[in-house]
């Protein structure tokens, strides 16, 4: 696809130019079509929240799809108008969170010929944690659809903020978390090993969930590696309309030798491009971090800063957060509580300042960041309670923010110029640059 081709919406479709972007993709696919076989041959299928701890259902064989990666996906394949007319049209709010609600949006057409993918199998489960008054019901309203049982999972909020969280998750998770708050996530877990157990008939191995936890931890390894070396290295070797191709779709496999070889592969890659003095943005003059889940509609629109004003996006949370919150060692000693600490801690570090903003900020401080874009989507409780304090904080760091009010998978309210021009004026009246 060439730079700059638009499509029917006035987005721009976006050039990778990293092999493990496009090894991901074509994983993906074939990885899909798998699904729908294991599904059509009578294999329960769950659908679930990125929150919900799937190393679980890997290590018991239950095939899954991530309900934000489907979203993603029919973003990208430009589905979202009419799935959320669908929406509108059944006397739904318009104004549901859409990453939520886009597979819930689908399951009301009628004609499904033209779904991405040829579709999302018919699932047996729904599973979610309850992060949010609209998730837990959105869920509901999906299971419903399809005949599913719905299956919510309690959500735990820290009492206390400790300094630096990434620098304890990896190996001293019960200082970050308080015992009580780890040992009722260790009890969730059993219960939702006996709701699986009971539902798909088959049986949790501890061993197993040690090895998936291993393979997670290998491959979030690699993922900090390459963190550091986009980081340490001007210009960049590579941007996020690679890497956040490439890391996340590989996160929804985590805990699979593919997810660790895939990661190994990119991180490879990158390297040899530091090794090649590869710079993915030539006339770099401007570092930016995006705050916030990826435009999956218009992944092109990052790109036309690097054109215009040689501003490169080296910064998203998608490989970050490999990095830094993944990573459990020590798994064999207590291979469900070191779950635990991995899982009940995601809504912290992405959506509760000071926890995600501090990060924010060290993130930024060590990937030279000039500036921010921040995209807030104003129908999503959890991405945008915190965006004052997040913007604040950053601010008074002396990091500029702008805050992009806008949908990361529905297109209906974006438009193109007015969102072009409002990064063009921000980097041209807030951020301090070199003449371009």
């Amino acid at each position: 696809m060439e730079k700059g081709k638009t499509t029917q919406d006035g987005a721009m479709r976006s050039v990778k130019t990293m092999e493990a972007a496009r090894l991901a993709s074509t994983y993906q696919k074939e990885w899909f079509a798998g699904i729908h076989d294991r599904v059509n041959s009578g294999e329960d299928f769950a659908y679930i929240n990125a929150d919900v701890p799937m190393e679980i259902l890997r290590a018991m064989d239950i095939p899954f799809v991530v309900n934000q990666w489907w979203a993603a996906i029919c973003s990208a394949k430009q589905m979202s108008s009419k799935y959320f007319a669908l929406l509108k049209e059944a006397n739904y709010r318009d104004d549901l969170c859409s990453y939520c609600a886009t597979a819930f949006a689908g399951s009301l057409d009628p004609d499904k010929s033209d779904a991405p993918w040829n579709g999302l199998p018919k699932p047996t489960m729904a599973i979610t944690r309850l992060t949010c008054d609209s998730q837990g019901k959105i869920f509901e309203l999906f299971a419903n659809r399809y005949g599913a049982e719905f299956y919510p999972m309690e959500n735990t909020v820290p009492l206390s903020v400790p300094e630096k969280w990434w620098e304890k998750a990896e190996d001293r998770w019960e200082e970050l978390y308080s015992e009580e708050r780890l040992d009722a996530a260790v009890d969730e877990l059993k219960r939702l090993i006996a709701f699986l157990e009971i539902k798909t008939g088959r049986m949790f191995d501890e061993n197993k969930l040690i090895e998936v936890m291993n393979l997670v931890n290998e491959q979030e390894r690699y993922y900090k590696m390459a963190r550091n070396l986009i980081a340490d290295r001007c210009p960049a070797p590579a941007v996020i309309t690679d890497t956040i191709n490439a890391v996340m779709q590989a996160q929804w496999q985590r805990g699979t030798r593919w997810a660790a070889d895939h990661a190994k592969f990119f991180y490879n890659e990158i390297e040899q491009r530091v090794k090649d003095d590869y710079k993915a943005v030539p006339n770099e003059k401007i570092r930016l971090m995006w705050i916030g889940r990826g435009l999956w509609f218009n992944l092109g629109f990052y790109q036309y800063f690097e054109e215009k004003y040689g501003a490169a996006f080296v910064w998203s949370m998608y490989l970050a957060m490999g990095a830094d919150a993944y990573i459990r060692n020590g798994v064999e000693k207590d291979p469900l509580r070191a779950l635990a600490a991995r899982f009940i801690g995601m809504e912290d570090f992405l959506h509760m300042p000071p926890w995600n903003a501090e990060w924010f900020i060290s993130e930024a401080q060590h990937n030279k960041i000039d500036g921010v874009v921040y995209l807030v989507p104003e129908n999503c409780m959890q991405a945008v309670e915190g965006s004052y304090f997040i913007t604040k904080m950053m601010e008074d760091a002396g990091i500029p923010v702008l805050q992009l009010k806008a949908d990361p998978v529905d297109p209906r309210k974006w438009n193109q110029d007015s969102m072009t021009r409002v990064v063009s004026e921000f980097i041209e009246t807030r951020i301090n640059r070199q003449e371009v």
